[in-house]
């Protein structure tokens, strides 16, 4: 009986023994599972994050570049806008024409007018030159624009609201030969001019600086049109 006792409590103890040992593993083999889930879940999120900034990185390249391709689209068509509306300074290959009052004696019975020069002489001039492919024009350092006045006030021009007396220089950038042949063409308005002494000087000129208008533009009555033109 005493060696059926001993045997049955060396059993329980060995028992007890196994069920402690296989709690203890079970136990150490999940909180090892978990450690390796826990680590597996934060090299994914890392290589995810990394991930993410690289892209977020892109894509904010991506804005900047268009950004500057926008910003620099729209400065480029601002100043093709401005310098077409004539409100920006401009330079370029074109003519400078100095023109003087008639040092000619006035013979009797002439009448004075003929030998001074009128705002249809610099009309004449200003004509020819924009037939001649004139880009852009100022009369004493007055840009012309569409609704520029050219008129005579007594001995005086009137040219953006301001008045001037002779000499008139008036300025164009485009193609030196061709604007000059426009005003020199035989019986062309630099003929007719001189017919009455009016000097008439013509200079080709490599670079040429004619400044923005600076008047006030007109729009009482203007307004866009939203329907294209259609009625």
């Amino acid at each position: 009986m005493i060696v059926v006792r001993h045997e049955r409590w060396a059993i329980a103890l060995v028992s007890c023994i196994l069920g402690f040992m296989v709690v203890t593993q079970y136990k150490m083999t999940q909180d090892n599972i978990e450690e390796n889930i826990r680590l597996q879940r934060a090299g994914d999120l890392a290589v995810q994050l990394r991930e993410a900034q690289s892209e977020r990185d892109a894509l904010l390249k991506q804005i900047e570049e268009l950004k500057q391709s926008g910003a620099t689209g729209n400065v480029k068509a601002d100043e093709q806008l401005m310098m077409k509306a004539a409100l920006t300074n401009v330079k370029g290959t074109g003519v400078s024409v100095l023109i003087e009052d008639s040092l000619k004696p006035i013979q009797s019975g002439e009448n004075p007018n003929l030998y001074v020069i009128h705002d249809e002489d610099i009309l004449r001039i200003v004509n020819e030159l924009r037939a001649g492919g004139a880009e852009a024009i100022a009369i004493n350092d007055q840009r012309l624009i569409g609704t520029s006045e050219i008129r005579c006030s007594g001995p005086t021009i009137t040219v953006n609201g301001k008045v001037f007396g002779a000499p008139f220089t008036v300025k164009a950038i485009g193609d030196p030969k061709t604007l000059n042949s426009a005003l020199t063409m035989r019986g062309g308005v630099v003929d007719s001019l001189k017919h009455w002494g009016i000097k008439v000087t013509i200079k080709e000129e490599n670079e040429i600086a004619i400044p923005a208008f600076t008047g006030t533009f007109r729009e009482e009555h203007i307004k866009p049109n939203e329907t294209g033109g259609k009625e």
